[in-house]
């Protein structure tokens, strides 16, 4: 099968080609664990997965990481602002220490941790954590300096980008376009406004510091992807994904530090970004009120499986926009497919067909919405063949439990109820019957039948 991915390197489709045949190597940005993830960021590691699915799909053995950042990341992308850790200590009240700062950071990653696993996302064979690689950090630095890479400010220590000629090859940046302040703040001692930190040292107070050949400090944000993923991945790999937000400066930057450290180019060959998930066609913002956690969808009366639902119906390079009724809408479907899948038998066949127009939406650039119309297509096909095995290998992609049998927990008023309708179908009283499917439903439950017996549902 042919697998092709849009590059953002460049801006086009491309036939996958890993750099050792069978097996991929993928890192992805993961959260700073500074506070809840809201949807928004869950739908990034919803598009991670099924690329990641994708692969696996296609008899790639693959390498995964996500990195886990709790020190170092500014409240800017770039240079300036408080760490957002820090911020989020003084935001509960914590004491200003470490162990405080680890502990939050653990907090965080726990949910976070709970909500992938909900969404039925595949963990990563590592989750590198920021303040866990300091030593890789250095080490990566000292390189970039013993190439001339660098040099001091008040700030720390810099690198230059200057030194660099593909700088903002990805972002297609044209540097003298770049106005001052508008990548870090205006600072007399940078050469150019597209230099970055490497190693902070200008913030002695900083609870977490490390010594350092340039002083006590933390890293800069930037250099622990680097650091990490060339730890387990190696300093070339094949796929690094994000959100689109990271192109201009944070994917730029490591790319520009890791080809410089590491000597080789590409660091790597194929970079895949997502489009953002929108709120009722704006962003979300806490003073407007439309953040949302995936806690307060499920209190909302959705599983975490309807969203994830909702993300495969948007193909991730257009923006997808959120509503609680496209959510809704995704629910509905979600539990029509399943109730419908759920009557299916297995013929002990599998229906190549649409398994073929399944497998071409899938490695043509990760079309989901196609690949779920495919779905559809199959289990409405009432003379096709092999739809039972057939959806089994769509799911390993979609990740949406189609055949998973869920264990009803009853209760016994219901159960007396189904009883007595089991009597009055017996009895061939069907207007009995009626009545007490209604009043089963009434209770929250559905009853249908199947070989001759009551098959109870949660509604």
């Amino acid at each position: 099968m042919v697998l092709k991915l849009y590059n953002t390197l460049g801006r086009k489709k491309e036939v996958f080609k890993p750099l050792k045949e069978g097996e991929v190597k993928i890192y992805g940005c993961g959260p700073t664990v500074y506070w809840y993830q809201h949807i928004g960021n869950l739908y990034r590691y919803v598009f991670e997965d099924i690329i990641v699915r994708n692969f696996l799909y296609n008899n790639y053995k693959v390498k995964h990481v996500i990195n886990i950042t709790d020190v170092g990341h500014l409240t800017s992308d770039a240079d300036e602002g408080e760490d957002k850790m820090l911020k989020a200590l003084k935001r509960e009240g914590l004491e200003l220490t470490k162990d405080s700062m680890l502990k939050l950071a653990d907090k965080y990653t726990d949910v976070f941790m709970t909500d992938i696993k909900k969404l039925n996302i595949i963990g990563p064979d590592v989750w590198p954590k920021a303040t866990e690689h300091i030593k890789e950090q250095i080490e990566l630095i000292k390189k970039l300096e013993e190439k001339g890479y660098t040099y001091k400010t008040s700030v720390g220590l810099i690198f230059d980008s200057s030194k660099f000629k593909d700088y903002g090859k990805l972002a297609q940046l044209k540097l003298e376009n770049l106005k001052a302040g508008s990548r870090v703040k205006v600072d007399d001692d940078r050469k150019s406004k597209s230099d970055f930190a490497l190693w902070i040292t200008n913030q002695p107070n900083h609870i977490m510091l490390w010594d350092s050949p340039w002083g006590k400090g933390f890293p800069g944000w930037h250099i622990e992807c680097s650091a990490m993923s060339s730890k387990y991945l190696g300093e070339q790999f094949d796929v690094h994904t994000g959100g689109e937000e990271h192109i201009p400066v944070h994917h730029t930057n490591e790319i520009a530090q890791s080809e410089c450290g590491f000597g080789k180019k590409p660091w790597v060959n194929y970079w895949m970004h997502l489009r953002w998930l929108i709120i009722d066609g704006g962003k979300m913002s806490k003073s407007q009120g439309n953040v949302y956690q995936l806690s307060d969808l499920e209190e909302k009366g959705f599983d975490p499986l309807d969203f994830r639902y909702f993300c495969l119906t948007g193909h991730y390079r257009k923006n997808l926009n959120f509503t609680l009724d496209n959510l809704k809408n995704a629910q509905n479907s979600l539990e029509r497919l399943k109730r419908i899948v759920g009557e299916l038998k297995d013929d002990g066949e599998v229906n190549e067909v649409y398994l073929k127009k399944f497998e071409n939406a899938i490695n043509d650039d990760l079309n989901m919405p196609e690949a779920l119309q495919v779905l559809w297509s199959l289990v409405r096909d009432e003379k096709a063949k092999g739809k039972f095995s057939a959806v089994r290998e769509m799911d390993k992609v979609f990740g949406l439990d189609l055949l998973k049998v869920e264990k009803v927990s009853v209760p016994k008023d219901v159960m007396d109820l189904v009883m007595a309708r089991e009597v009055a179908r017996t009895e061939k009283d069907w207007s009995r019957a009626d009545s007490l499917r209604g009043d089963i439903e009434k209770r929250g439950f559905r009853v249908g039948d199947s070989e001759g017996k009551s098959v109870v549902e949660k509604i």
